[in-house]
């Protein structure tokens, strides 16, 4: 395994993002593999937004995935998935919960919730397939 995989987790505080992705990190050391991992969960105790950036590989030198090189995008919240596709490569893996909770970032401004997270993601990824 020479060049990264990585994988996005994202969700909403409380669903078990920082978890699942010390658990893969975790299992990935125990194979003999270098992994990098980076957190971003500001209001997650409140039911915010959560993320994890997880890189596996020989060596790993930043934990930071760039835009549009996922490999995975694993959403625990589908709207969650559906904001984080930027992130996917093009052949890139989408799974997804369909479970629907509002974080409540996303009372504040303009954002409305999708009412079909799921169908805006089936449209993207064939779009994302082709570039």
């Amino acid at each position: 395994m020479k060049e990264a995989v990585n994988i996005l987790i994202v969700g909403v505080g409380g669903q078990g993002v920082l978890l699942a992705s010390e658990v893969l990190s975790e299992t990935a050391m125990k194979h003999g593999l270098d992994v990098k991992k980076s957190e971003v969960h500001g209001m997650s105790q409140r039911g915010g937004i959560v993320t994890s950036h997880v890189r596996i590989a020989e060596t790993v030198y930043s934990p930071l995935i760039q835009e549009g090189t996922a490999d995975y995008l694993i959403a625990f919240e589908i709207s969650e998935g559906l904001r984080a596709l930027e992130w996917l490569k093009s052949g890139g893996t989408v799974i997804s919960s369909m479970t629907r909770m509002v974080p409540p970032i996303t009372t504040i401004g303009d954002y409305e919730y999708p009412s079909d997270p799921a169908g805006k993601i089936r449209e993207v990824i064939p779009q994302r397939q082709n570039t």
